[in-house]
């Protein structure tokens, strides 16, 4: 076989290892909400950690779930997928996934600081 050749098809078998191995737009959800969770936690702070875990036991993470509803989109392009979130106007991509890993930007940590000034300003 020729170079050429086995390179088209070892390139084809590693986009088909991509495609079956692509996170599900729900794992994608689910990572993004438990970094949303930790987020809100680690912005409420120390002092709050009780009346925080007593408000998600209470209310069944409502507020997460209605932001993960309305911000975030995930675009799932066969071989990745893209975790984008919506505020402002502006729309940024938070995290990836590929290959059964999904990746989270550090970016988030910074629109979760925006979006909590944001709302303690209102």
């Amino acid at each position: 076989m020729s170079k050429t050749r086995i390179f088209a098809l070892t390139l084809i078998a590693l986009m088909l290892v991509a495609v079956f191995t692509n996170p599900t737009t729900e794992q994608m959800e689910a990572e993004v909400k438990a970094k949303a969770t930790q987020l809100l936690k680690q912005e409420a702070g120390k002092k709050n950690d009780e009346v925080i875990d007593f408000g998600m036991k209470l209310f069944g993470n409502t507020l997460i779930d209605q932001f993960l509803e309305n911000h975030i989109k995930v675009e799932n392009y066969y071989l990745f997928s893209l975790t984008k979130i919506q505020w402002d106007n502006q729309e940024q991509v938070i995290g990836g996934g590929a290959f059964k890993q999904i990746w989270l930007s550090p970016k988030i940590d910074e629109k979760a600081k925006q979006i909590v000034a944001a709302i303690k300003g209102s």
